[in-house]
């Protein structure tokens, strides 16, 4: 159980952490050869010239101006300044909703502290010595604080039962009025918005073979005949996720081609050689250079061929296509209407953002989606319910008692003031962190399995996944297997009906774990997220060995995005700790405070994750057809010329063309709803 020693010795750790990563950002970021590390936004859009183009040659490299040095924290007042209207502008909507949560945490947690330290505090410090007189009781002078020490019957009670009232409709008007304001920016940001492709079209799924027709002409068949008035064009799906691997291995092999290149021109002297087996560990040795190139010419040929099967083989069309309408009111209509009588055919969703489809799921077959979310989700219970005992094992570090009971053998060593403080105010926040590490890319990895067509709904479903796996883990089950550990001997003692009275009085004292988590992760972790260490590293290593023109430069340049699928579900969770122990152990407000106020200022100054960028386009005669027609197009097929199909004379012409025997006029299909096989 850390004590106020061990809280403190963490705080220190995680500020002088901090406060390190902030003088490496501000430090780094004013030398040149880094320019494009922490301003990629400004490059891409043309209004930033790199510093190393003039001066000296010494300057081209690192920041001589010593006076830029004094003013080197500069960037936070600057990034408080900048106007709200300014920043969805340059980093798009989306990103400055997100930095208004942290504002509005801001919001709701400070007159939530002010008043539990006014009133709760000194009601739970005053109750006496309650905690004294539970017998193999395991708490710290902290805990003092919280209502564990008011005793039972108490009617101190009643404060914390008016607080948590107050708290809960304080909570309630903030919340009303952030959603009002956020309401209006959305709307005000919608109607000075031009088009998007995605306004215009839908994503069918799930189109029924036809004997007579191809998907081609069966979606452009069906959507005639039932959206005659709105109806624009289509886009079939072809299956190119082989295609795509192939494009993608070649550019692989091409950045090692350049690399070898790049050091076979420094040092002539000697050829680069590399090993042909397994990652290079093993196996014949040959020319690097000559290597790259002979497989790149082979996976030129795999990629023509693959190419040229996907345009002309039939198989190659998956039953599913982007089909497009002159009015978003028609693509409105389509999407938020059954299209058929049998329910599982022609099935319409809003499409995605180009820029957002996740090619490789649309071609999954529609009747593997739910076998395929069936099993995420069971995979998905055995995940959360065996990461108990990584949990666990953190608990037991959370305690010297703890530590003691389970592994005596180390008692006289953490009974060391040094290494106790260390363990319990330091260590379980740190554990904790690196047992997360992987598993966003765990929870990513199984909403792929499970078949979701766009990158937002991956990072929406991903962020659900983990949003549970905190709370069920992170924080039910710190509670439960802390208060375990920590009890162990009246766990272990007392009758099962007396278990959860126990539980009880120890969760409001689990606020001293959190506390050490919210410090790792909230104020360590977010000052090293605005050094960008990972962009940093990796484009010194691109423009080292890869950047040959100016154009490989801008493609070494990562703008970098916010990490939805963890960053939405992580401050869920500082709302959850705030609110929920906001009447029970007030102590740990300030530390939520010191995050929210910390996370506000970095993001602020971070170019965020841009997905509600604004396409201007001002063209008079605007051709929509024109605009539409590669959108939806696969990327690695955009080069390639297609076969469009005839135009057909909508006025002049009352049947739609087929090549069925037998053909139907659009009268006989009743209310706009077709029988399937039309």
């Amino acid at each position: 159980m850390a004590s106020i020693q061990d809280i403190s010795v963490s705080a220190v750790i995680n500020l002088l952490s901090a406060l390190f990563f902030l003088l490496a950002f501000a430090i780094v970021r004013l030398q040149p050869i880094n320019d494009r590390v922490y301003f990629p936004k400004w490059y891409l859009k043309g209004i930033r010239a790199s510093p190393r183009s003039s001066g000296a040659f010494g300057n081209k490299f690192v920041n001589l101006d010593f006076r830029t040095y004094i003013r080197f924290l500069n960037w936070m007042p600057a990034a408080l300044k900048m106007p709200e209207q300014e920043l969805i502008d340059h980093a798009g909507l989306d990103s400055a909703v997100y930095i208004r949560i942290y504002l509005l945490g801001l919001k709701i947690f400070v007159p939530i502290t002010m008043l539990s330290f006014a009133v709760l505090v000194p009601v739970n410090w005053t109750a006496g010595e309650t905690l004294e007189h539970i017998e193999d009781l395991t708490f710290s002078n902290i805990d003092r604080l919280s209502i564990s020490n008011v005793p039972s019957g108490s009617q101190r009670f009643w404060a914390h039962v008016m607080m948590a009232y107050v708290f809960t409709f304080w909570t309630f008007y903030i919340l009303y009025k952030e959603y009002k304001t956020i309401s209006t920016m959305r709307l005000h940001f919608l109607a000075s918005e031009n088009r998007r492709p995605d306004q215009f079209t839908v994503l069918v799924k799930n189109v029924p073979p036809d004997p007579d027709e191809s998907v081609d002409e069966h979606v452009e068949h069906f959507f005639r005949v039932n959206h005659p008035d709105h109806y624009l064009s289509h886009q079939v799906v072809y299956n190119a996720n082989k295609l795509a691997e192939l494009v993608e291995k070649k550019k692989s092999f091409r950045n090692w081609l350049t690399y070898y290149q790049t050091k076979y021109e420094r040092n002539p002297v000697k050829k680069p050689k590399i090993k042909t087996g397994f990652w290079g560990l093993w196996g014949k040795s040959v020319d690097a250079i000559d290597y790259y190139m002979t497989e790149i010419e082979k996976l030129g040929k795999e990629e023509a061929e693959e190419r040229e099967k996907v345009i002309t083989d039939p198989k190659a069309i998956v039953p599913a296509a982007f089909v497009s309408f002159k009015s978003r009111w028609g693509a409105a209509v389509c999407s938020q209407t059954q299209q058929s009588r049998n329910s599982t055919n022609w099935l319409t969703e809003w499409a995605p953002e180009p820029r957002d489809v996740y090619w490789d799921n649309l071609s999954i077959p529609y009747i593997q989606l739910a076998v395929r979310r069936l099993l995420m989700a069971v995979a998905l219970f055995f995940l959360t319910f065996f990461f108990m005992i990584p949990i666990g094992f953190v608990q037991a570090f959370a305690s010297i008692d703890g530590i003691k009971k389970v592994l005596p053998f180390l008692k006289s060593l953490i009974e060391m003031d040094v290494v106790k403080s260390f363990v319990q105010g330091f260590l379980p926040g740190i554990v904790l962190k690196i047992f997360l590490i992987l598993l966003p890319m765990i929870l990513m990895t199984m909403s792929k399995i499970e078949g979701f067509t766009s990158l937002s709904s991956l990072d929406r479903r991903s962020a659900s996944k983990y949003h549970l796996f905190v709370i069920v883990n992170v924080f039910f089950g710190s509670i439960i297997t802390g208060a375990a550990f920590q009890q162990l001997q009246r766990f272990l003692d007392q009758s099962p009906t007396e278990i959860p009275k126990t539980i009880g009085v120890t969760l409001p004292m689990k606020a001293t774990f959190f506390i050490t988590f919210i410090m790792v992760d909230g104020w360590a972790g977010i000052a090293a997220e605005i050094l960008r260490l990972v962009p940093l590293v990796m484009f010194h290593i691109k423009n080292t060995f890869l950047v040959k023109t100016e154009h490989d430069r801008e493609q070494a340049m990562d703008p970098g995005s916010l990490n939805f699928s963890v960053s939405e579900p992580r401050l869920q969770l500082y709302f959850l700790l705030g609110l929920v122990y906001s009447v029970v152990t007030p102590i740990l407000l300030p530390f939520i405070i010191v995050f929210f106020a910390f996370a506000f200022m970095v993001f602020r100054h971070q170019d965020a994750v841009v997905k509600d960028t604004v396409e201007r386009t001002t063209e008079p005669n605007f051709n929509l057809k024109e605009y539409l027609r590669d959108a939806y197009l696969h990327p690695v097929l955009k080069m390639v010329e297609f076969e469009v199909p005839k135009e057909i004379d909508e006025e002049n012409n009352p049947l739609v063309a087929t090549k069925r025997t037998t053909q139907r006029s659009s009268k006989t299909v009743s209310n706009g709803t077709a029988e399937d096989g039309l």
